[in-house]
């Protein structure tokens, strides 16, 4: 393959090529490298692009679902950015180019880890509106009316990106908040090709017909209609301006001013609750973090209402327990344990974890203890599986979600950011904010 067509063919894969002789150096590849999470880097002679190989980089990286996105966490390293800086400019850069899990209208949990020491959290997920009640979703027999928990207005909560990537930037960033929103402005604007992922949900929007998706054909289909072929040029201009309005006036730019305007009037307009003053009120929260030790190594993890950080510290616990390196990695065994310990977990997570802002009794320190470990470890069967709740199974497996994204990034000093966010289900709600341009969680 020659250099160019290789370089190409990379592009459309997503994927950086190597540096070698053959493929052209573009003019920030000195800096740092990024990757996408799939597929790593390589140097010198193209090996095989295959498996899980490690991508060292003197400059820092960004990984991402989208190589698009990681670019542009990239071009704010090489501009002097720290991994703060990089994760703001991915976060919106993949609310361009990934529409199904990137987002400003949704919400999500970012984990911080200086090369200080220093770690911190911040949790910016959707928030109920003020006048959201328990029962809002149940018709007079007690039932879930037309799954009105994941279909239409009453589904969407306040969104929280904004805001997360706002009070993260504000305490930790380096760069003028300005400069790391361009790279997600330009992207809107410019366009970027359109993907196979894209066309199966395009497809489906002359479906879901009514006002409510009127915007999400406009924003979505050439014309309101046409469908736009993988590798199109896509812009979505309406996106564009709300994100200038956010790059001008960050927190501001969405939860007060036109963009909340726009998004309080549609409300309005179609039944939804979520006001002004929600809005408005809106702020994301800064946590401490969950923190364990595994084997000699901190492990520091998203708090409630995450329970990602209280379920991996207890799996790495139970775990600590068995010499994993002499049973053998992906042995019949080792994953026998890796399922019990993660069983034990989830029953925990089941009974004890939720938001704390309505649960704030939650035995956090016992359930991330060795000796609760000792307990949960000594119930497990060497030999026997355990049996699982199976009030919900109906004896067929259903395959992993694809919805939700995750990003990482570390720069060149030894800083590394975290960053999962979503819009539940795979694009949210499927309803675009007239004139605005991006879509709403479910």
């Amino acid at each position: 393959m020659t250099g160019s067509g290789r370089w190409r063919r990379a592009r459309r894969a997503g994927v950086s090529p190597c540096d070698g002789p053959e493929t052209p150096r573009r003019p920030y590849a000195r800096a740092g490298l990024y990757a996408t999470l799939s597929l790593g880097l390589c140097f010198g002679p193209l090996p095989a692009q295959s498996g899980r190989m490690a991508a060292p980089s003197q400059g820092g990286m960004v990984v991402s679902s989208h190589y698009l996105a990681s670019e542009a966490g990239q071009h704010v390293l090489e501009r002097g950015g720290n991994a703060i800086d990089a994760a703001v400019a991915t976060a919106f850069a993949l609310a361009v180019t990934l529409p199904s899990a990137g987002n400003v209208g949704g919400g999500g949990f970012l984990v911080y880890h200086g090369a200080d020491g220093h770690v911190t959290t911040f949790n910016f997920r959707e928030k109920a509106t003020l006048a959201a009640t328990e029962d809002m979703y149940l018709g007079p027999d007690g039932e879930v009316v037309d799954n009105s928990n994941h279909i239409g207005l009453l589904a969407v909560g306040v969104p929280g990106t904004v805001a997360g990537m706002w009070m993260a930037h504000q305490k930790l960033g380096r760069l003028d908040w300005e400069d790391v929103v361009e790279p997600a402005v330009r992207l809107a604007a410019d366009g970027f090709p359109s993907t196979w992922a894209m066309r199966g949900w395009l497809e489906s929007l002359p479906g879901r017909e009514g006002p409510l998706y009127d915007a999400t054909r406009e924003a979505f289909r050439k014309n309101g209609t046409d469908l736009y072929e993988p590798g199109e040029i896509f812009k979505q201009p309406d996106l564009a301006e709300t994100l200038r309005r956010i790059q001008r006036d960050g927190h501001d730019g969405f939860y007060r001013g036109e963009t909340a305007e726009l998004l309080a009037d549609f409300m309005r307009e179609h039944g939804g609750l979520m006001t002004e003053e929600d809005l408005a009120r809106y702020e994301a929260v800064e946590q401490e973090p969950i923190h364990g030790t595994y084997r000699g190594y901190d492990v520091y993890g998203m708090p409630p209402p995450s329970s990602g950080g209280t379920a991996l510290v207890q799996m790495l616990n139970i775990l600590e327990g068995y010499n994993l390196a002499d049973i053998g990695h992906n042995s019949a065994l080792y994953l026998h344990l890796l399922t019990e310990a993660m069983r034990r977990a989830y029953a925990d997570r089941a009974l004890y974890l939720g938001d704390p802002a309505f649960n704030p009794n939650m035995p956090i320190a016992r359930l991330t203890s060795k000796e609760h470990a000792d307990r949960l470890r000594s119930s497990i069967d060497m030999f026997k599986a355990s049996e699982s709740d199976s009030a919900d199974f109906n004896g067929t497996f259903l395959a992993e979600s694809e919805e939700t994204t995750h990003y990482s990034v570390v720069d060149a000093e030894g800083n590394a950011v975290s960053v999962t966010y979503t819009l539940e289900f795979g694009y949210g709600s499927s309803i675009v904010v007239p004139g605005a341009g991006f879509l709403l969680n479910n």
